[in-house]
């Protein structure tokens, strides 16, 4: 079961993310009928820690295995999204794979047409509707240390 929990209008979410870079670029995702753009990753479930529940997030969209290398940011975001308040948690890693091999174009996961992946030039980021928005500029110079940020985009 995901650690998301919905009253009225209003969501908690408890997602991981994976910061995956090759070649000067990094890999977004984003939901097929959707524009914005977000870190691959995903909710973890009960019971499932963070940096596993990453691993498995990739198994499932891309079927590929992952290393995780640090965490680099704890951030809690607050949010508007399809008229509902998020108040998500989420938790950005660093992580290797051999295994997924640059496009220049955006290419579907395995799960078929649900989510578009795209290799993103690091230096194009500020451009790209991103989010949550402190991605667009921090993963150019991320932290030596994990970070913990408070996000409100409402």
């Amino acid at each position: 079961m995901d650690v998301v929990f919905k009253t009225n209008n209003k969501v908690f979410n408890y997602r991981v993310a994976g910061i995956l870079m090759k070649d000067d670029h990094v890999l977004l995702h984003r939901a097929a009928t959707d524009t914005i753009w977000s870190l691959p990753g995903g909710r973890v479930e009960m019971g499932e820690e963070a940096a596993i529940s990453l691993q498995r997030e990739f198994r499932e969209e891309l079927d590929i295995e992952t290393t995780i290398d640090r965490l680099v940011w704890v951030a809690e975001n607050f949010f508007e999204y399809a008229e509902q308040d998020i108040h998500e948690v989420g938790f950005y890693y660093i992580l290797t794979s051999n295994e997924l091999p640059f496009r220049q174009d955006p290419f579907y996961g395995v799960e078929g047409e649900r989510l578009v992946f795209k290799w993103t030039p690091i230096k194009e980021l500020r451009n790209v509707a991103l989010y949550p928005e402190f991605l667009r500029t921090s993963i150019a110079e991320m932290p030596i240390h994990t970070e913990h940020l408070v996000v409100n985009q409402k």
